[in-house]
């Protein structure tokens, strides 16, 4: 066996042109390049090869480090439609510098690689009984590099956002000795807690079908869904479950569809799967920077739970490392002054790869002198300015906000009979998760991407008032209020139903009148904002139906904030019970399973909030006291 791999790494020296004459080079060599393009194959050890696409820079005085990137969004897409002959040119915001080459390799099943494709492949196990994993192809990939690939000096970094940065994080499990660093920007962590598919229970319907399609239509092309009507809003309203509605539009190359459908509570398929809990004795650590966005659309859960499952084993505090900026999903590579209607004061983006991810870059693989990163560096939306911390969550004392009769909000315990809010939750005429039309999320299309970018910021007065959202609002602040981590909810709420979905966002209310930015005055942002399916709440594994008409606790957390409200502004907390459609509707009734509940299934119910001292409702809010 150990013959027979040696001869099959050494074929994959050849370029890809030599080894498959039918394939023409992605792109001719000019005199000019400032770099060199090779095409490889890389074997796994069970045979399949991997295409690998390497960027390889002019001039080097000696052997250079690798970074490279695993993906299932088409390695080839490196040059995207710049015709250039400078490497810098060619990579943009993503250009680490000349002293790396850089290498991206299709994954299993993807655009020009062999094998099978399998989304978000489960590692090894129950799940997965053969001998290849994303781990596995990621220690081989890295052998091969640093054993075959010419101008190496055998150190690997791994970097990647979204799925490559599960992908990166999946590097990490078991690492080859040649890792050297680590970067998961805005990684996928767990699916079912807060990433794509499930907020808390809660499915993301509308868009786990967009994905799904788009992805395993076709292995070798993104393929989006023709609506027959552009707000999808109006267009999956009334047509039932996920299930009916959209299952019927999927065949059997759309693989995930099924698995989702026939996983919907917390089992073991999601625990596999889910990256944060790969790290409980790992083998090494390899020093990471795991970089999260604040109002990351896709996965605003990964980030920080990565990073703090692998915190346990950085004895010395300096090996595992993460940034906080104030971005969508994947903005670090964007520009980052703004988003939405908030401006930053500076290009947050640029700060943070100049400050953070180069110099950590090339001290972990290009010998660069120790630049002594602090271990968190995080960007504090409404002062604008960054901070530094040794740990994180930094600096917090759990201070509880409560919700209070006739609508207030206030660091005081609500009065014995404080009594209730209430609103009738209709599945016939569901709260909106963004203003109308609901565009969807389609990367051609630049309206409908720019929509979902920046839902998380959009201002939510285009639901304030509505009669199934009940609101909550403090007097204005006399002194700043900073709050560092994840808010807490504390939820007793009612439902005459079986089944109910809390949602509840914590809001940054504007003044109303602000002499120094009009066209702010009176805004209400989300700073944290989260759904939780009811049927939960006495176990993720287990659902149980809600005891109706009677109340119950809901606790479950917020996404990670560091953001301080100013003196003049107010706090808001908004609870509804439908997001739609980014979530499937609950019909409110129990059945067995969400996705494939009958038309009959789905009424209207009466939910109230309590607000009493016996029944506090409360978001337990992470509140740094020290903060100058």
């Amino acid at each position: 066996m150990l013959l027979r791999l040696i001869a099959v790494f050494c074929l994959a020296l050849i370029p890809l042109r030599a080894l498959h004459a039918e394939d023409a080079p992605l792109r001719a060599a000019f005199p000019e390049d400032d770099f060199t393009l090779s095409e490889y194959r890389i074997p796994m050890r069970d045979g399949v090869e991997l295409y690998t696409l390497v960027l390889t820079p002019k001039g080097a005085t000696g052997p250079l480090p690798v970074l490279l990137e695993r993906t299932p969004y088409d390695a080839s897409d490196v040059f995207g439609s710049r015709a250039t002959t400078q490497l810098a040119v060619m990579r943009g915001t993503e250009f680490a510098g000349k002293e790396f080459i850089y290498a991206f390799q299709d994954i299993r099943g993807r655009f020009r690689s062999g094998g099978e494709y399998a989304m978000y492949r489960v590692p090894r196990g129950a799940f997965n009984t053969s001998n290849t994993d994303e781990t596995t192809d990621a220690w081989d990939t890295i052998d091969w590099l640093v054993k075959k690939l010419p101008g190496n000096n055998g150190k690997v970094g791994i970097w990647g956002t979204s799925y490559p940065g599960w992908l990166a994080l999946a590097a990490l499990r078991d690492p080859h000795p040649a890792l050297a660093a680590a970067i998961p920007f805005n990684p996928v962590v767990d699916v079912w807690k807060s990433d794509d598919w499930f907020h808390w229970g809660a499915f993301r319907a509308m868009y786990a079908f967009d994905y799904i399609f788009n992805m395993e239509t076709d292995n070798t092309a993104y393929v989006s869904y023709p609506y027959a009507d552009r707000d999808l809003y109006t267009w999956l309203l009334g047509k039932g479950s996920a299930v009916r509605a959209l299952g019927g539009l999927l065949d059997q190359r759309h693989e995930m569809w099924p698995r989702l459908v026939q996983n919907p509570a917390y089992g073991p398929y999601w625990k596999d799967v889910a990256a944060d809990r790969w790290f409980d004795t790992p083998t090494r650590v390899v020093p990471t920077l795991h970089v999260h966005g604040l109002f990351d659309q896709e996965d605003i859960y990964g980030a920080p739970a990565a990073y703090a499952a692998m915190e346990r084993h950085d004895a010395a505090n300096d090996a595992n490392f993460l940034a906080i900026g104030p971005w969508f999903h994947g903005q670090q590579f964007r520009e980052g002054t703004a988003l939405g209607p908030l401006d930053f004061d500076e290009d947050t983006a640029k700060r943070f790869r100049e400050d953070v991810m180069l110099p950590f870059l090339r001290h972990a693989l290009a010998g660069a002198p120790d630049p002594h990163l602090p271990p968190v560096t995080a960007f504090e939306t409404g002062r604008n300015r960054w901070r530094h911390f040794t740990a994180w969550p930094a600096n917090n004392d759990k201070t509880s906000l409560y919700l209070q009769p006739a609508g207030g909000l206030a660091f005081t315990a609500p009065p014995r009979d404080g009594g209730f809010a209430e609103y009738v939750s209709d599945p016939a005429k569901p709260v909106p998760y963004v203003q109308r039309p609901v565009l969807g999320v389609n990367y051609d299309d630049e309206e409908s991407i720019a929509q979902w970018r920046s839902w998380l910021t959009q201002d939510q007065r285009f639901v304030d008032g509505r009669p199934d959202v009940a609101t909550w609002q403090s007097p204005p602040l006399s002194d700043p209020l900073t709050i560092r981590g994840a808010p807490q909810v504390v939820l007793n709420a009612e439902t005459t139903g079986a089944d109910s979905d809390w949602v509840v966002k914590l809001i940054d209310v504007f003044p109303g009148q602000d002499p120094e930015d009009a066209a702010r005055s009176g805004m209400e942002i989300m700073i944290a904002a989260n759904i939780f399916r009811g049927r939960y709440r006495e176990s993720l594994e287990q659902p149980a139906p809600i005891k109706a008409n009677r109340a119950l606790e809901y606790r479950f957390p917020l996404p990670e904030t560091n953001h301080t409200f100013l003196p003049g502004h107010r706090l808001m907390v908004q609870v509804q019970s439908s997001w739609f459609p980014l979530y499937d509707l609950n019909p409110q009734t129990w059945v067995s399973s969400i996705m494939d509940a009958p038309p009959e299934a789905y009424r209207a119910a009466r939910q109230r909030i309590h607000t009493s001292a016996a029944q506090p409702s409360r978001i337990e809010l992470p509140v740094d006291r020290s903060s100058p």
